[in-house]
């Protein structure tokens, strides 16, 4: 279970605190603006559509596809990112939820599911789990976008984490696509872009 106190004390810095990082090219969010933008040039294609945000934290992604009229569901543990979140998007739908518990009940299905910096608080075994849960919330050609900390292999992960040193954070479990990938073969369809030297995108869908 994560804890949501750090995340509140944290919300009104985020944005901040991400942007020197993403600028500076450094570990943990160099790539960040890429990645985003990726994600939302992937979704706009298809917009006006149905988009779940697990994770939905200060609305950074959301808030831009919301204002394209694109039908916004956020979830996330945290009050002060939810607060957030909701005077930038009056009319989306928000759902205070630890994702580590699974999805919450009643989800209707979505055209995209995307979560941006925040599964890599999942265990791989949680991952593992956690996925094909998104994939049963899809609509027909639905897809979940998954932009994180990660890496093709462990080996890239390893490099990165001797450059960061001291920075590097070892309760966050990161994304290693060729792992991940051998682990959801039989369920999912994954493809993994690098952004930087510590992010990258992982695009799921169902088989």
């Amino acid at each position: 279970m994560q804890n949501n106190e750090h995340f509140d004390l944290w919300s009104k810095n985020y944005d901040r605190d991400v942007g020197v990082s993403d600028d500076n090219n450094e570990y943990p969010f160099a790539g960040y603006k890429k990645v985003l933008g990726d994600i939302y040039n992937k979704i706009m294609q298809k917009s006006p559509t149905k988009v779940l945000d697990i994770g939905v934290g200060t609305g950074t992604l959301s808030h831009k596809l919301y204002e394209h009229g694109n039908h916004i569901t956020g979830i996330d543990f945290s009050d002060e990112m939810l607060s957030i979140s909701r005077e930038k998007m009056p009319n989306a739908e928000f759902i205070k939820w630890d994702f580590t518990k699974g999805l919450p009940e009643n989800l209707s299905k979505f055209d995209f599911i995307i979560s941006t910096y925040a599964l890599h608080h999942l265990t791989d075994d949680e991952k593992r789990e956690f996925i094909p849960l998104l994939l049963e919330r899809l609509n027909d050609d639905g897809i979940v976008i998954i932009g994180d900390v990660g890496f093709l292999d462990r080996e890239s992960l390893e490099a990165c984490k001797t450059a960061a040193g001291d920075y590097w954070d070892d309760d966050e479990i990161y994304f290693v696509f060729c792992e991940l990938q051998s682990r959801l073969s039989d369920v999912c369809h994954m493809e993994f872009e690098q952004f930087s030297h510590c992010s990258g995108i992982l695009m799921v869908r169902p088989r």
